[in-house]
C-alpha cells in the first residue's frame, strides 16, 4: 500500500513546526510518504522574519520519500491554503492526509491514517477520518474507533470522493439549515456553537474552513471516523496562533496504540455522541466562566481608576 501524501500548513511558528515535523518523521511509515508543505507568506512587514525563519526550518526536513514546498508570496490565510491544497493533492492522488504546525502526532498516527483511508476508501458515508479525538471524560466508553458526525480538524484526512462535495459558500449552506430542528441538530442537540459560526463565516466575520466542511457533510449526512484515543496534540494552544487563545481544554494523552479495528457497520456512536456532546458542553461552561472573571477583572481595573480619579481631584480641591 502506497501511503497517502500529506499535507503541512504552516505560517509563523517554526518552533512549534520543528515539534511538528520531528514527531512526524517519527512516524514508521514517514520514509516512504510524500510531504507537501504549503507556507503562507507574511500578513504585515512585521512578520517577514518569522516566515523567513519557518522556511528555513522547512528546507531542512528530510526523513520522508520526497518533500515538495510551496512558498507563497502573499498571505492568503489558513483556509484558502487548506481549500487549495488538499483540492490539489486529494485530486491527484485519490487521498490525502491533513496537518498544520502546531499538531504533534503519535508515532501511530500515520498507520492509522492510512489503514482508515484504505478500509473505507469506497465506502461513501465516511467523508474524512480525524486522528484527534477530544479530551472526553470517560474514554473507556469509547470503542477502538467510531463515527460521529462532526469532524475534527487538527490531523485528519479525506478522500477525493468526499471532497468534490466541499461547498466553500456559507450563505448556500445556511440555506440547507433552514428549520430549528437541523440547526439544534446541527449544533450537536445545542452543544457547541457551530450554527453561530457558519452565521458569522456567511456575514463576513469569520474565516474558517472548518465548519465549512462540516456544514458540507452534513447536508450530505456523512460521517468522521475518530480513534477511540487521540493520535494527535495541539501544542498551539498558547496564545502564538491565528485562532487560538492560550486554553490547556483540548489537552489530551497520545495514544500508544499501533492497531485498531475498524468497523464494517457505518453508523454513529450514541456513547460517542453523549460522551463528546458532555465536553462541549463543559466546554462552553469553562469559556463562560473565564469571560465572566474576565469581565470581573475588567471593572475592578476600571473602579481602581475611578477611585483614583475621584482622589486626584478631592486633592486638587484641597
Amino acid at each position: 500500500m502506497t501511503p497517502a501524501p500529506i499535507a503541512l500548513f504552516a505560517y509563523n511558528r517554526p518552533t512549534h513546526l520543528a515539534r511538528t515535523l520531528d514527531a512526524l518523521r517519527d512516524n514508521p511509515l514517514a520514509h516512504k510518504s510524500r510531504l507537501y508543505v504549503y507556507s503562507d507568506g507574511p500578513k504585515t512587514p512585521r512578520d517577514e522574519t518569522v516566515v523567513t525563519q519557518v522556511r528555513q526550518v522547512i528546507k531542512k526536513v528530510d526523513g520522508f520519500a520526497a518533500v515538495t514546498i510551496h512558498e507563497q508570496t502573499d498571505n492568503i490565510g489558513l483556509a484558502r491554503s487548506i481549500i487549495a491544497g488538499v483540492s490539489e493533492l486529494s485530486a491527484r492522488y485519490g487521498s490525502v492526509i491533513v496537518l498544520e504546525d502546531d499538531l504533534v502526532v503519535a508515532p501511530g498516527f500515520l498507520t492509522f491514517m492510512n489503514q482508515a483511508l484504505k478500509h473505507y476508501e469506497h465506502a461513501s458515508r465516511v467523508m474524512t477520518v480525524s486522528g484527534y479525538l477530544f479530551p472526553v471524560e470517560h474514554p473507556e466508553h469509547l470503542t477502538s474507533t467510531f463515527f460521529f458526525p462532526v469532524p475534527a480538524s487538527w490531523g485528519w484526512g479525506t478522500w477525493h470522493r468526499a471532497w468534490k462535495q466541499f461547498e466553500p459558500h456559507a450563505v448556500q449552506l445556511l440555506a440547507g439549515l433552514s428549520t430549528k430542528a437541523e440547526q439544534d441538530r446541527f449544533d450537536v442537540d445545542g452543544a457547541y456553537p457551530y450554527f453561530t459560526q457558519l452565521k458569522l463565516q456567511a456575514a463576513g466575520k469569520l474565516d474558517v474552513w472548518g465548519v465549512r466542511w462540516y456544514a458540507s457533510m452534513f447536508a450530505a449526512q456523512g460521517l468522521c471516523l475518530y480513534p477511540g484515543q487521540s493520535l494527535v496534540q495541539n501544542i498551539g494552544m498558547d496564545g502564538s496562533g491565528m485562532h487560538c487563545n492560550t486554553s490547556s481544554q483540548f489537552d489530551v494523552r497520545l495514544s500508544k496504540s499501533s492497531a485498531w479495528h475498524f468497523s464494517e457497520r457505518i453508523e454513529e456512536s450514541p456513547m460517542a455522541r453523549d460522551e463528546i456532546r458532555s465536553f462541549f458542553i463543559r466546554l462552553g461552561a469553562q469559556r463562560q466562566k473565564s469571560r465572566i472573571a474576565e469581565l470581573a477583572s475588567r471593572l475592578r481595573m476600571m473602579a481602581g481608576r475611578m477611585k483614583q480619579t475621584v482622589s486626584s481631584a478631592i486633592r486638587q480641591e484641597k
